[in-house]
């Protein structure tokens, strides 16, 4: 079954190449709805998960050559690049608000959207296979991956933070990363089998 998601990947993949509008539409039709509940969650904004998705698929359908479906599913990659587009559009939004001085309080009056029970029930799910991933990954790989995906640091960033070269965080990162994308193979998600 694995398997066979990455053979549709690869497939979809070589169509995104050759510039098939049908298989963006695939895309975003299997993966839209996820790529804008991990944005929401990071900007708690519905009108700036639209943006975020928009980006996403604007990204793949111009760069889809940065997805290699050898080193993960088309799934995770999506949901890692939206979570980084969410992070971005937040940072940028605080420096805004910094900048105008604004009450920082306003960006904590926007009302957090409630999970559906079903939702719930996934997120807890994945989030207790991600942390049991996270803590079988070797200690200098769990460490690259903390302060990258927790900590909000780069790669580069995240090297002066534990004294090694640039090369070394970065493979060990990657190495993570490939890692985990390969213990959390991708269950089905629910809401997409039911048609949401």
């Amino acid at each position: 079954m694995e398997q066979a998601g990455v053979g549709a990947d690869a497939e979809l993949h070589r169509r995104l190449v050759y510039g098939d509008e049908s298989a963006l539409a695939e895309v975003y039709t299997a993966y839209g709805g996820l790529v804008r509940r991990v944005a929401v969650r990071v900007t708690r904004s519905a009108a700036a998960a639209e943006d975020v998705a928009q980006e996403v698929f604007a990204q793949l359908w111009s760069r889809p050559y940065a997805f290699d479906p050898r080193r993960g599913s088309l799934r995770t990659w999506l949901s890692l690049l939206a979570h980084r587009r969410a992070v971005d559009w937040v940072r940028s939004e605080a420096r805004h608000r910094k900048d105008a001085r604004a009450d920082d309080s306003a960006l904590h009056a926007i009302p957090e959207p409630g999970p559906g029970p079903d939702e719930t029930v996934v997120d807890r799910e994945r989030s207790l296979l991600l942390h049991s991933a996270l803590a079988e990954l070797p200690q200098p790989q769990r460490e690259v991956v903390h302060l990258a995906y927790f900590a909000g640091r780069t790669y580069r960033q995240a090297a002066v933070e534990l004294g090694i070269p640039e090369g070394t965080a970065k493979t060990r990162l990657r190495t993570a990363l490939r890692t985990l994308a390969e213990s959390l193979a991708d269950p089905p998600d629910p809401t997409l089998e039911r048609g949401a």
